[in-house]
């Protein structure tokens, strides 16, 4: 009796440390919005009141909207985030990177599942406000911690959402289950625990013809150097979405 009790309390307490760091976020935002050149900083509100922040950047008549997710503890704004958020508008997407919910600096991989949950609400609010600015067809654009939280909202099918860009799925996840068109790309030199899952992940896309897995020859999991193969990829594969 004494362990199971032990164990309960261990486990609502790993529960209440995992919850969102909202002030590293507020940090984060006061470190990035003014520093933004390129596109507008809005604010979306979720169901317990906090508001995080969304970078939207529209493109000339837009082919698709998109929704950028960057990876783990990190903003979005940061690095090859930022190229994804830009330059895909310099080649007609739309784009709306948005902060999701971080931990602790020191916060390890496998503590992440607890904000999956809240990662879900970003992510279907950020898509309700691109319809409203009257975007019909909408995609995601993911990276790494924020392709696995993207995996759970995409498991559910969301009507809303045209198909998936995810560079570099981490942890061993695959697609199973997702019905939406998908791009499955990582680096060549990516972590080893994406290039072990990439022929799960392959076998996962089985089944949906618009679905590819390609791999960008000498890039790294944050395609350092290689983003212009990394936009060129993305860009080929939304291009082909009827």
């Amino acid at each position: 009796m004494r362990v199971w009790l032990f164990s309960l309390l261990l486990v609502m307490s790993t529960s209440v440390l995992a919850g969102a760091d909202y002030a590293r976020e507020k940090r984060w935002h006061d470190q990035v919005a003014p520093e933004i050149l390129i596109g507008k900083p809005i604010y979306l509100k979720q169901k317990n009141g906090h508001k995080f922040l969304g970078i939207y950047t529209e493109a000339a008549k837009a082919k698709m909207a998109l929704v950028v997710v960057h990876g783990m503890g990190i903003h979005p704004d940061w690095g090859m985030i930022r190229t994804l958020r830009e330059q895909l508008v310099d080649v007609g997407y739309t784009t709306l990177s948005i902060q999701m919910p971080v931990l602790a600096a020191d916060a390890k991989p496998e503590e992440y599942p607890a904000l999956f949950p809240e990662a879900v609400e970003r992510l279907k609010l950020a898509v309700a406000y691109l319809k409203r600015k009257g975007y019909k067809r909408i995609a995601i654009v993911s990276h790494s911690n924020g392709s696995r939280m993207n995996r759970v909202y995409m498991a559910t099918n969301p009507a809303d959402v045209r198909a998936w860009v995810s560079l570099s799925l981490t942890r061993g996840d695959t697609y199973a289950g997702v019905k939406a068109p998908v791009l499955d790309l990582y680096g060549a030199n990516d972590l080893p625990h994406v290039l072990s899952a990439a022929a799960k992940r392959k076998v996962s896309l089985k089944g949906n013809a618009a679905s590819k897995q390609m791999v960008i020859p000498d890039a790294d999991h944050f395609f350092d150097g290689k983003e212009e193969a990394m936009i060129k990829a993305v860009k080929g594969f939304l291009d082909s979405l009827k």
